[in-house]
C-alpha cells in the first residue's frame, strides 16, 4: 500500500479505524475553518435612504436587491422622507417632482404649475409599465425575499407620528441611528441616497 493514500500510516502500514476517524475529523475541522473564513469575507453594504419621492425610491431598492443577489449583507436605513418608501399607504402615493429636476423635459416655470408633479409621475409610471420595470412594491418584496434588511428609523416614525403597523411586513422597525452607524462602520460600502 502506498504511503500517500489516506488509509496508510507514515510507515506504510494500514490505518486503524480510529486513526482513519481522527483523520476525517481533522479534515472536517479544516473545512469548517475555511468555511468560517469565507463567511467572514462576506461583503456588507449600508444604504441610507433619505428621500421619499417616486424617482428616489428606486435607487436604494435596486442597489440593495442587486447586492443581496450577489450574497452581500445589505441594510437600507430609511429616515425622514425616505421612510415613506416603506409605508404601505404612502409608498403608493409617492410623486415625481417636476420642479428643479434637470432631467425633466419642461422648464421650471411650467413644472411649477398645479398638477405637473402628478402628470410627471403618471408619465414615469407609464414608462415603467411599458418597459416592464418592477414597481416600488415589487422591489420592496424582492429586497425582503433576498434578505435585505429594510429598516425604519424609530425617531422618524415618532416624528412623523406613524404606527409600526403602517409598514410593509418584513420591515424592521424601531431601529435607531446608533444601530445604523454600527452597520455602516462594518460595511464595505456606505451610500447616502
Amino acid at each position: 500500500m502506498s504511503t500517500d493514500t489516506p488509509s496508510a500510516t507514515a510507515d506504510g502500514e494500514p490505518m486503524s479505524e480510529a486513526e482513519l476517524r481522527a483523520q476525517v475529523e481533522e479534515l472536517e475541522e479544516k473545512v469548517a475553518s475555511l468555511e468560517a473564513e469565507l463567511d467572514d469575507d462576506e461583503k456588507k453594504m449600508t444604504i441610507v435612504a433619505t428621500k421619499g419621492s417616486f424617482d428616489m425610491a428606486y435607487p436604494p431598492l435596486i442597489l440593495a436587491s442587486t447586492a443581496a443577489a450577489f450574497g452581500w449583507d445589505v441594510v437600507v436605513f430609511h429616515t425622514f422622507w425616505g421612510l415613506d418608501i416603506l409605508h404601505e399607504e404612502k409608498s403608493t402615493e409617492l410623486q415625481l417632482s417636476a420642479v428643479g429636476n434637470p432631467s425633466m423635459p419642461m422648464p421650471n416655470s411650467i413644472a411649477a404649475l398645479p398638477g405637473m408633479d402628478r402628470m410627471a409621475t403618471w408619465m414615469m409610471e407609464k414608462k415603467i409599465d411599458e418597459n416592464g420595470t418592477a414597481t416600488i412594491e415589487e422591489l420592496i418584496d424582492l429586497s425582503l425575499e433576498s434578505g435585505v434588511d429594510l429598516q425604519a428609523c424609530q425617531m422618524t416614525i415618532e416624528l412623523m407620528d406613524y404606527d409600526e403597523d403602517d409598514f410593509y411586513d418584513g420591515v424592521t422597525t424601531g431601529v435607531g441611528a446608533a444601530t445604523a452607524i454600527q452597520h455602516m462602520a462594518e460595511s464595505d460600502i456606505q451610500l447616502l441616497v
